[in-house]
């Protein structure tokens, strides 16, 4: 069933206060549709006819199709996601993805694993290589099981937890129980957000010295750190900080989901050489993976990991994915520098000429950013969502973001100030700076000048004829979004 996310009103409850906002999540949604008196959505709802299986069937196949052939005309900008090589795709249709493997290679709760525990093998031993460490687990389905795993092992309920909010670019994984946080809700952390310079777009490093030893005065001192977030323009100031906050007792952890790729190239920081314990990430997005986890740290702590991952968080562990993960990983030993140069060249590109256009690219004073990645303010011309809608029309697919100051200003994440912009997928299919340049024109044509989305969608298509394979890999004779159909459908 599609997802909806939804911000209501309480005053739209019975028997609420009125003038405060709740975010509802499906399930939150689902069992709050009486109260509300709002009927349940059917597939109906969204143009599916469900009066025949058949015709169920045949609809889902249909837009999987469609589905691929409007990002093979579009401008994908989401600074989350990528895409992978045919090679990582056909590991992914591969039958692993239909086997149970539970535990450590070697070490199975399941028999039928022979080839299983030989990939999962070479997999763990190329993010070790990758990310130059001596420990690596490749098990954790996602980057937010990858986090819990860490808070599963280095912290317990009711400890207190330093992370960055999320106006200041942290993750929801990091975040505080009453905003639905992972952190919080899952694992009962208790969260207190670093200072933050908008200026600098990072943590401050005096300020957060600070309120630490405050807490620690209070009896609130925290037992771990997480760096790294979702909007990830600059590095983190690891080493700057890790020493403090090992001497007061503190665990330290990065996030690395955004950044992998680039640290993989070895173009951005290197947290574990910084002082950070451990790293957990996200396998999709600057890599190239499907959408998965991973782990690397120190040896000295893998046994901790291990567990945390199975059986703690865990029970088989999408075994496709890791297939595709170790492909890669090989993929980002061969070509990931090379790449990583290249994404940190064209979103620099992209930054100054939206800048030229007229738009509030944050992060000025730094050069607006060192990452895959950029921020912009958008009020001068709407808000983050309407913005977010308009460009999706025209075939430039971007996501809204909050910014700091944003809830200060009474924005909120449905239509915040900012937009998120990402280079990760166009630099994968061959983009260089002329073509950011372009970009930037296209997105000047929608939001600026309110140019007839339809009219630049068309441009948009024809643009795109030029990129429609995968670069950085061994092998691309597959088009980048084509379609593979195993039932012989045209």
């Amino acid at each position: 069933m599609k997802r909806i996310w939804m911000y209501l009103s309480l005053s739209s409850l019975q028997n609420a206060n009125s003038g405060r906002d709740i975010f509802l999540g499906p399930r939150i949604m689902k069992a709050n549709l009486k109260t509300i008196n709002l009927k349940e959505p059917t597939y109906s709802t969204w143009g599916v006819d469900m009066s025949s299986n058949k015709k169920a069937y045949d609809d889902i196949l249909k837009l999987l199709h469609e589905h691929h052939d409007w990002f093979d005309r579009s401008i994908p900008l989401i600074a989350s996601e990528n895409v992978p090589s045919p090679a990582v795709r056909e590991a992914v249709m591969s039958d692993f993805g239909n086997r149970y493997a539970e535990g450590w290679p070697g070490e199975r709760v399941y028999a039928g694993c022979i080839y299983i525990d030989q990939v999962e093998l070479i997999c763990n031993d190329l993010a070790r290589k990758v990310f130059r460490t001596e420990f690596a687990d490749c098990r954790a389905t996602s980057g937010v099981v990858a986090n819990l795993a860490i808070y599963s092992a280095f912290s317990n309920p009711g400890d207190w937890m330093m992370a960055a909010s999320i106006p200041s670019g942290g993750h929801i994984s990091h975040g505080k129980k009453e905003h639905a946080g992972t952190a919080g809700l899952v694992h009962g952390l208790n969260i207190e957000h670093y200072p933050f310079t908008k200026e600098e777009m990072t943590i401050d490093i005096d300020a957060t010295k600070k309120k630490i030893e405050e807490m620690a005065r209070d009896g609130k001192g925290p037992k771990m750190a997480m760096f790294g977030g979702s909007l990830f323009l600059f590095p983190h100031p690891v080493e700057e900080l890790a020493g403090f906050m090992h001497d007061h007792g503190m665990y330290v952890n990065y996030d690395g989901a955004h950044v992998a790729g680039l640290i993989a190239g070895g173009e951005f920081q290197d947290p574990l050489k910084e002082g950070a314990d451990s790293m957990t990430m996200s396998s999709h997005k600057t890599l190239w993976g499907p959408q998965g986890g991973i782990i690397v740290s120190h040896e000295k702590h893998s046994e901790a990991i291990k567990r945390a991952i199975f059986p703690g968080n865990t029970s088989s562990h999408h075994l496709h994915h890791v297939a595709g993960k170790a492909i890669a990983l090989a993929e980002s030993l061969e070509f990931g520098k090379a790449y990583a140069k290249q994404v940190i060249r064209n979103a620099k590109a992209l930054a100054e000429a939206l800048a030229d256009y007229g738009f509030g690219v944050l992060g000025e004073k730094r050069g607006y950013t060192a990452s895959h990645q950029i921020a912009v303010d958008v009020t001068k011309f709407g808000d983050g969502g309407t913005i977010e809608k308009d460009l999706e029309k025209a075939g430039i697919i971007l996501n809204r973001q909050l910014l700091p100051g944003d809830i200060k200003a009474g924005r909120h994440y449905m239509h915040p100030g900012g937009v998120r912009i990402g280079v990760p997928e166009t630099t994968r299919l061959g983009m260089k700076e002329s073509e950011m340049k372009e970009i930037a024109g296209f997105i000047k044509r929608v939001v600026v000048d309110k140019q007839d989305a339809a009219m630049v969608a068309n441009d948009i298509g024809d643009f795109r004829k030029q990129f429609q394979k995968v670069q950085y890999a061994f092998d691309n004779a597959v088009k980048a979004y084509e379609y593979i159909s195993l039932t012989g459908r045209k």
